[in-house]
């Protein structure tokens, strides 16, 4: 197959991957996969962008609607000093932490979650026969602009948090700031991959994978001393979201970290995104092995 795609056509041919790009060199499969969800994703742009206007109310609705998760966190310390031993700034840093690792990823790959009614009604099947990544096609399908209205509100409230939190700086702990909302959001980017995977088994399963996508971030806004051990052990081990945001805040705000872990796991989350990527990819290709078309 020595030729790539290109984005052509009407918003649901572009939407699904375009038509084909012609005497353009072979690529490999991972450089072949993001440059046609560039293409994908840029169409839609292109798209959002014609009416700017409604692109303008539909991003400030999103950030309106992820700022009330802060609102909700601003009237509990309006009646307490503390939430589980945490000051306002500290949950701050928390909430600002995983709401723009999670904006980053939902802007992203946030369309994997309508893969399970593309299963049901068999529109996958028109993805299959293009020469271009699946997952690339899926994760680009109308590219959601209007996401970054999260990501602002994410950033505001972690400007915030770092401008008034207490923290005795050093190089260390200001490299690890980017480098965990980078790494975050990788975390979730596999999180969102894997419970799409899940959807070629349970087809309408959108609500589960939310549960660990959105559920998951929401979570996270929270310090890990109010919920259960056991829950904190699945969130470290099983499901790693610990690594986005409570052990790198440990570290930097030189708090005690979860069940008594080691200084040094405040640096892995690079790594635990590069293994949540690995099994998120393996889960994948494990999806789409056992996906049957509505035709077979």
């Amino acid at each position: 197959m020595a030729e790539a795609t290109r984005v052509t056509g009407g918003a649901d041919e572009a939407g699904a991957g375009g038509g084909i790009f012609r005497d353009q060199p072979r690529r490999g499969p991972f450089v072949e996969g993001l440059r046609a969800y560039g293409l994908i994703a840029g169409m839609w742009i292109r798209s959002t962008m014609a009416y700017r206007t409604s692109f303008l109310l539909t991003a400030f609705g999103n950030f309106a609607m992820t700022a009330l998760d802060f609102v909700a966190i601003l009237l509990m310390f309006s009646r307490v000093d503390a939430l589980g031993g945490w000051s306002l700034p500290e949950v701050a840093f928390l909430y600002g932490l995983s709401g723009v690792s999670f904006g980053l990823a939902d802007l992203a790959i946030g369309s994997m979650e309508r893969l399970g009614q593309r299963v049901r009604d068999g529109t996958l099947d028109t993805l299959l026969v293009r020469p271009v990544p699946v997952l690339a096609q899926v994760a680009g399908d109308r590219f959601g602009l209007r996401r970054l209205g999260r990501v602002v509100q994410g950033l505001l409230v972690l400007g915030y948090a770092l401008v008034v939190v207490d923290v005795d700086w050093t190089a260390a702990k200001v490299l690890l700031v980017p480098v965990a909302l980078l790494s975050g959001a990788g975390i979730f980017c596999a999180v969102f991959v894997a419970a799409g995977a899940f959807q070629f088994v349970a087809q309408d399963a959108s609500e589960v994978a939310n549960s660990f996508t959105y559920g998951g971030t929401t979570m996270l806004q929270y310090p890990p001393t109010v919920f259960a051990l056991d829950l904190v052990r699945g969130v470290t081990f099983v499901v790693p979201l610990a690594f986005v945001n409570w052990l790198p805040a440990g570290y930097v705000l030189d708090r005690p970290y979860p069940l008594d872990l080691p200084g040094w796991v405040a640096f892995t989350p690079p790594l635990a995104a590069a293994a949540c990527c690995a099994l998120g990819g393996l889960a994948w290709r494990a999806g789409l092995r056992s996906y049957r078309s509505t035709g077979s």
